[in-house]
């Protein structure tokens, strides 16, 4: 069973316009809602790919009763802490005459000293304990930016193998606790190491000095480029089907989702690599913030390759 925390969860709204025009008034042509924040994407993706899962987190006012419907209609458990605050809303608009997406996203809620020890005080006692507890997104306001080290540490003493997908301060502190899985982008990986990284041979560099480190599995991200892999001992390459893309948000959670999924179910790191690959490409077929289809990904699978490096 995989675990996921959620410090900072949206209700993620997508407008789909025939054309954006500034200063002028705009009809969307269609509008959805959906659970966001990366660590429930990331329940999403291994429940729609046939695992167990619950995703942990804070949750409050309207838009936190709105994600917490849209979930329990997608059949994803969940064991929220309340807050007093809202959790934000993001607004996506998808340009169809360009193709092209406009994010906007809120910093999120306070969070008070209690309302954050109550929610370490739920992951404590867990009812049941996960094989893997997935630490990820950005981190509101009046929440430290070490709390994923602590919660690393916190887990690792329970047995469980920890997974964290952040970016700026809070990654830079997260992997001091030595993770047993990242998954950074591109530009995530150059803000955490400090460097441009130009080409694939500078990202397998970059994989294998984040591995050498002391993190079990690094895997950084390309877009539709697929995936870089590190471990102490392989790198591999695995190369993503070329497709139509129509949205990338949420591609890089079901990636982390298939790689996590395949490798609690005993899967070899090439097998869990190719799956995750499949995934984040299936969530590219699909429009705004909804995530893979199982059945997009099963297809895709066999058009993943893997390369030793």
């Amino acid at each position: 069973m995989i675990a996921t925390v959620t410090l900072n969860p949206s209700l993620d709204r997508t407008v789909t316009v025939e054309d954006l025009i500034i200063d002028e008034a705009n009809r969307w042509t269609s509008f959805r809602e959906d659970p966001g924040g990366k660590g429930i994407n990331v329940s999403r993706v291994i429940h729609e790919l046939g695992g167990e899962t619950i995703a942990y987190g804070f949750i409050g006012g309207a838009a936190g009763e709105t994600l917490k419907r849209l979930l329990r209609k997608q059949g994803v458990p969940f064991d929220f802490t309340t807050i007093k605050g809202e959790i934000r809303s993001n607004f996506i608009i998808t340009n169809l005459k360009t193709n092209r997406q406009t994010r906007i996203d809120a910093p999120g809620p306070r969070i008070s000293r209690e309302e954050l020890a109550e929610l370490i005080d739920t992951l404590v006692h867990m009812k049941k304990r996960p094989d893997y507890l997935v630490f990820a997104g950005s981190v509101p306001p009046g929440v430290p930016d070490d709390i994923y080290y602590r919660l690393i540490i916190g887990t690792k003493n329970y047995g469980i193998k920890t997974v964290l997908d952040s970016d700026k301060q809070w990654l830079k502190e997260g992997i001091r606790a030595n993770p047993d899985i990242i998954k950074p982008n591109v530009h995530e990986a150059e803000e955490l190491l400090g460097t441009e990284l130009k080409d694939e041979a500078a990202i397998v560099k970059a994989a294998r000095t984040l591995a050498e480190q002391g993190i079990g599995i690094v895997a950084i991200s390309r877009g539709r480029h697929g995936m870089i892999v590190a471990t102490g001992d392989k790198t591999l390459k695995i190369v993503a089907p070329r497709v139509r893309v129509r949205s990338t948000v949420g591609a890089g959670d079901s990636a982390l989702a298939g790689l996590v999924l395949r490798l609690s179910q005993g899967y070899s790191l090439e097998e869990a690599c190719r799956w995750a690959v499949a995934a984040g490409t299936a969530a590219t077929l699909t429009p705004g913030t909804e995530l893979c289809r199982r059945q997009d990904v099963e297809k895709l699978l066999p058009k993943v390759t893997v390369e030793r490096l």
